[in-house]
C-alpha cells in the first residue's frame, strides 16, 4: 500500500497546491510511482478526463508533474460555485446536484465511503500519494465532519506538513495560531512546517525559525522562495489577475468576468514572447487590444448582465464594429449569440438578448456535456483564416446547446473522443469567433497561427514569435519547481516523515 504525506495550508493561496506539485515531481524523479490526491475542490476551473469525467484543474497539473494521466480518483468531489451561497456538487467526475453551503455542510459526510473508495483505489496502484488539503485546518466552524483536512489526514493516517504564506506578512502568526487551534491529537499529526515564498536574506529570518520550532515543539523543514514559474494555479486567488497590464507587440484583453472559469485556456499564448495577455474587469482597462477574449463561465447569463451593467458590453461591440478580433470561449461563445434562453432554469432563468455578434441561438438544458476533443478548423475566414486546417483538441464543459442561424459558419469540425462522434463546433461570422471547446489554444500550431493572424492584420513581422510548445514549456516548469524545493526543503527529513507516518 501506498505511503502518504499531506500538504496542509494557513490559509487559503499559501501554496499548497503548488508544493504538492513540486513533491510530486521530486518523488517521480526519485524513481517512486507518485499520485495527488484531494477529497474536495472548489474551483471553477476544470478538467474533463478521457473517460468524460470532471475534475479540478489543481489535481490535473499535480498529475502531470508526477508524469500521470489525471484521474477522477484523485479528486473525488469537485465544488463549482454558482453564486455566494450554494454550489454545483460534482462527485466522481458527474453532477450530483446544486446545493447550498448549509445543505453541503449537512450533507458532506455521506460522501466518505466515496472519498476513501477513490483514495484506496490509488493506494493499490502507486507507492506515494501526496495529499492536498484545503484552506486552513484550523476553521474552527467547519472542523466538524471535516473531510479535506485533519478529517482527511486521520482517514489516511498522513502525517501533515504545514505550509504558511509569508509573503502576505504573519507567517509565524499564522503557523502558531494554526497549531494552536488544533485539537491535540491533530498537532501531534503535524510533523513539519515550511515557510513559503521567502524573498531575501534567509540568515534574517534564522532567529525567527528557531522561535517557532520552540513555541511549537514541530521543526521547520524548510523556508521555500518565491518561484516565478508559469504553471496553473487556483482559479480563486490568481495573481494572474491582477499582474502584466503592460501591453506588448500584440495585446489580448480576456474580459474577467465574475465567475470566470477555465482561465488556463490562455496559458498558451500568455508565454509566446512579445504577446501580452491582460484580465480586465472594466472600460478603463479595456484600452486597444488587438484581440479580445470572453472566457468561460459558471453563469454566463448573469456575467452577461454584468457585462452589460458595467459597460464592457457596449466597449466590446465597439472594437468589433472596428474590425478588432472577437473570440469566445464557452460561455463567453454563448454570449455573442442572439438569445439565451433558460426553459429549465439550470441558470438563472428566462431568455435575454446576446451580444448579437453571431447569428446564433443557445438553450441551456440541464444535461452537461463532458467530453474530450480531436479536430481541426476546417475553413476560417477573416482575420483568424491562419487556421485553416489547424489540427486542434481540448474538451468541453457546459450545459447549453447553440444553434446556428444563417449567417454563421461552423469554426470547427471535431471528434467527440468518448462517443467516437464527430460533429460541427463554433461559429465565426465577419472578425468574431467562438468555441464550446477549452484548450482550443493549448496546441502550438493554435496559438501560433492565431499570432500570425493578428500580426498580419495590423502589418507587424510577427515571425521572431513562433508559439511555444506548451506541453513541452510545462516541463521544463515542473523540473525548475522541483530543483527549486530541492535546494530549500530538508528532503532527507520529508522522506523521514513519510516513512515514519503517524
Amino acid at each position: 500500500m501506498a505511503k502518504a504525506i499531506m500538504i496542509q495550508g494557513t490559509m487559503s493561496n499559501a501554496g499548497k497546491s503548488l508544493l504538492t506539485a513540486g513533491l510530486c515531481r521530486i518523488f517521480k524523479q526519485d524513481g517512486y510511482k507518485v499520485a495527488p490526491f484531494k477529497s474536495q475542490n472548489m474551483a471553477l476551473n476544470s478538467f474533463i478526463t478521457e473517460e468524460g469525467m470532471e475534475m479540478g484543474r489543481a489535481q490535473v497539473m499535480q498529475a502531470d508533474a508526477a508524469k500521470i494521466k489525471p484521474s477522477v480518483l484523485m479528486n473525488p468531489i469537485l465544488l463549482k460555485p454558482t453564486n455566494d451561497t450554494g454550489s454545483q456538487v460534482i462527485v466522481n467526475g458527474e453532477v450530483l446536484g446544486t446545493m447550498s453551503a448549509r445543505d453541503y455542510f449537512a450533507y458532506k459526510k455521506q460522501l466518505i465511503p466515496e472519498v476513501m473508495k477513490a483514495y484506496h483505489k490509488l493506494e493499490e496502484e502507486y507507492d506515494i500519494i501526496v495529499i492536498e488539503g484545503a484552506g486552513s485546518p484550523a476553521e474552527i466552524n467547519l472542523k466538524q465532519e471535516d473531510i479535506v483536512n485533519m478529517g482527511m489526514a486521520k482517514l489516511a493516517k498522513a502525517p501533515v506538513l504545514l505550509v504558511g504564506d509569508i509573503d502576505r506578512g504573519g507567517v509565524f502568526a499564522q503557523l502558531v495560531g494554526t497549531i494552536m487551534l488544533l485539537e491535540e491529537d491533530e498537532q501531534r499529526m503535524v510533523k513539519g512546517m515550511i515557510i513559503n515564498k521567502f524573498r531575501g536574506d534567509k540568515t534574517i529570518l534564522d532567529p525567527g525559525v528557531k522561535t517557532l520550532e520552540e513555541k511549537t515543539n514541530i521543526p521547520v523543514v524548510g523556508v521555500a522562495p518565491y518561484m516565478e514559474l508559469e504553471v496553473e494555479d487556483e482559479d480563486s486567488l490568481t495573481e494572474r489577475f491582477s499582474g502584466n497590464q503592460e501591453v506588448g507587440v500584440l495585446d489580448i484583453a480576456v474580459i474577467r468576468v465574475p465567475r470566470i472559469s477555465n482561465f488556463t485556456d490562455f496559458n498558451a499564448l500568455e508565454v509566446i514572447p512579445g504577446v501580452s495577455l491582460r484580465y480586465v474587469k472594466n472600460v478603463n482597462e479595456l484600452k486597444n487590444p488587438d484581440m479580445i477574449i470572453l472566457p468561460g463561465t459558471k453563469n454566463t447569463m448573469e456575467d452577461l448582465l454584468w457585462l452589460r451593467q458595467n459597460g464592457l458590453e457596449a466597449a466590446v461591440l465597439k472594437k468589433a464594429a472596428e474590425g478588432k478580433v472577437i473570440f469566445g470561449i464557452c460561455g463567453g461563445y454563448q454570449m455573442l449569440g442572439e438569445t439565451l434562453s433558460d426553459p429549465e432554469h439550470v441558470e438563472a432563468g428566462g431568455e435575454i438578448k446576446g451580444m448579437g455578434l453571431l447569428p446564433m441561438h443557445t438553450v441551456f438544458k440541464e444535461s452537461k456535456t463532458r467530453t474530450r476533443v480531436q479536430g481541426r478548423f476546417p475553413k476560417v475566414e477573416g482575420i483568424l483564416h491562419t487556421l485553416m486546417g489547424v489540427q486542434l483538441e481540448g474538451y468541453e464543459i457546459h450545459m447549453g446547446e447553440s444553434t446556428l442561424s444563417q449567417g454563421a459558419e461552423s469554426l470547427t469540425e471535431i471528434t467527440d473522443m468518448v462517443k467516437q462522434e464527430s460533429k460541427m463546433d463554433g461559429a465565426y461570422c465577419k472578425n468574431v469567433y467562438g468555441s464550446y471547446v477549452h484548450g482550443i489554444f493549448d496546441k502550438e500550431d493554435v496559438a501560433k497561427k492565431v499570432v500570425e493572424g493578428l500580426g498580419e492584420q495590423k502589418g507587424i513581422d510577427v515571425s521572431n514569435m513562433a508559439g511555444v510548445n506548451f506541453a513541452e514549456f510545462k516541463e521544463t516548469q515542473y523540473d525548475k519547481l522541483a530543483e527549486g524545493l530541492r535546494k530549500h526543503l530538508d528532503m532527507k527529513k520529508i522522506y523521514e516523515i513519510l516513512e515514519q507516518g503517524i
